[in-house]
């Protein structure tokens, strides 16, 4: 099948990877010159395991090929994929500007019927607002084309998109044309060859999905991040009580890892968008904001520790004087996106605070040079920046932190101070080494720094 994917960032880079790899002829489509430039010299402009390979593999096949000329590329193709940036507005609402903005583009282009694919996350609603923006250039040319307007949501989790994409858990398509629905399934048949995961419903359901999603998993990190709490104050372990509550069917063990909050192109902004969603009809989503409130005073909880520990009676500046190593940049593990990342408020409030911060990261040093520039110091190696330190936090979960030499970090740093914002280390261990150990909600046989 042809298609054309407009946007060449995250979603829409490995969706046009993945359906080339499958066999489809597939033109991506991007109005920044540099980044298709790049992209054609197989330059990929970020970090997911696996892209890079796929990408190149499918271009010399020439299956795969990146273009400005977003004309020719409808014209050529009978699906159009809209897979550009929503950002949030100033109210937490999504910005559909660049998706409204194709969408006319689509109407300008096409020469006969289309297929027109919201891969974007968006709001209810959407495509109908779509459908305006291409039926209003089709009437501004005078012209009047068949077409249909689909929402087919992305499901993709950073550093493991290829996957997701190629083995999806479900592929939602929220369209009310039989034939449309059709064509759909045969080009998403391939990955469906184990087990058919199709679900086809209405558009405006297929819209909410999405955002219902990542709302749901939003909410089970802030209430465990709030057990966690809890477990800290009452001398609970929260290893324990996960184990508990996940062996429960209805609950299962996924998202239920305490951690410095959430963070990422999704959640922040899905769960801002749905609250702003509610209030435009009048509805007050109480536990989103809940759920909200409670991850950015998550964000604070690593650096309060941190504070409380090695702080002096200065109120305004309690670290002057002290250095703190920091493991972890990106949101997550097996990416380099620094988006609403956990890392940012924790060391912003250490720098506030008068330390002086070292740190480390697998995949994110160039895009935290782009938060902090030259305010903290970078290190190639997860052990060149302990020397010296007066304690060790450790923000994302990195593969490469779990398992590390605890003879080296205890030689290295100044105070034998570890606080784990991902609960990796086993406290009786650490506290064997002779290490000052902090996790999250470890209350029993763990110092706790309450805050």
């Amino acid at each position: 099948m042809k298609i054309c994917i407009f946007g060449a960032g995250y979603v829409g880079l490995v969706a046009a990877a993945c359906f080339a790899e499958s066999g489809n002829t597939v033109i991506t489509v991007d109005v920044d010159e540099n980044r298709i430039e790049a992209l054609k010299q197989g330059i990929i402009p970020i970090y997911e395991p696996g892209l890079k390979e796929m990408v190149l593999r499918n271009q010399t096949e020439g299956r795969l090929t990146f273009t400005t000329d977003g004309v020719s590329a409808v014209q050529s193709s009978l699906v159009s994929f809209i897979a550009v940036g929503t950002p949030p507005g100033e109210d937490g609402s999504a910005d559909l500007k660049y998706v409204l903005s194709v969408a006319r583009e689509i109407g300008r282009s096409m020469t006969g019927f289309k297929i027109i694919v919201d891969k974007s996350t968006v709001p209810v609603g959407t495509a109908d607002k779509v459908r305006a923006a291409v039926q209003d250039e089709l009437s501004n040319r005078g012209v009047d084309f068949e077409f249909d307007v689909v929402s087919n949501p992305e499901f993709l989790k950073e550093g493991a998109a290829i996957d997701d994409f190629m083995k999806p858990d479900r592929v939602v398509i929220g369209t009310d044309n039989v034939r449309t629905a059709e064509i759909m399934k045969e080009l998403y048949e391939p990955f469906m060859r184990k087990h058919n995961r199709m679900i086809v419903m209405d558009i405006r359901s297929a819209e909410m999905t999405k955002y219902a999603a990542n709302a749901m998993l939003a909410t089970r990190i802030s209430f465990m991040n709030q057990i966690a709490g809890l477990c800290e104050r009452m001398g609970a372990d929260v290893a324990a009580v996960r184990e508990g509550i996940g062996s429960d069917s209805r609950i299962g063990y996924d998202f239920l890892f305490p951690g410095p909050g959430y963070g990422g192109s999704c959640f922040p902004k899905d769960v801002k968008a749905l609250i702003r969603t509610g209030e435009e009809c009048a509805y007050d989503f109480l536990l989103l904001k809940a759920v909200e409130e409670v991850n950015e005073q998550q964000k604070e909880v690593l650096s309060c520790k941190l504070i409380k520990i090695l702080g002096s009676s200065d109120e305004e500046k309690p670290l002057t004087g002290r250095i703190v190593a920091c493991w972890g940049l990106s949101f997550k593990p097996r990416t380099d996106d620094m988006r609403e990342a956990p890392s940012i408020t924790t060391i912003e409030r250490l720098l506030a605070a008068g330390a002086t911060v070292r740190a480390h990261d697998p995949e994110a040093i160039k895009e935290a040079e782009k938060v902090f520039g030259t305010r903290i110091d970078y290190g190639s190696s997860q052990y060149d920046i302990l020397a010296g330190a007066d304690a060790l936090v450790i923000v994302t979960d990195w593969n490469e932190y779990r398992n590390p030499d605890f003879d080296r970090i205890k030689a290295s740093l100044k105070n034998p101070v570890v606080v784990d914002g991902r609960n990796l280390y086993k406290p009786d261990r650490m506290a064997t080494s002779g290490f000052r150990y902090y996790p999250l909600g470890r209350g029993r046989g763990c110092e706790n720094a309450v805050v």
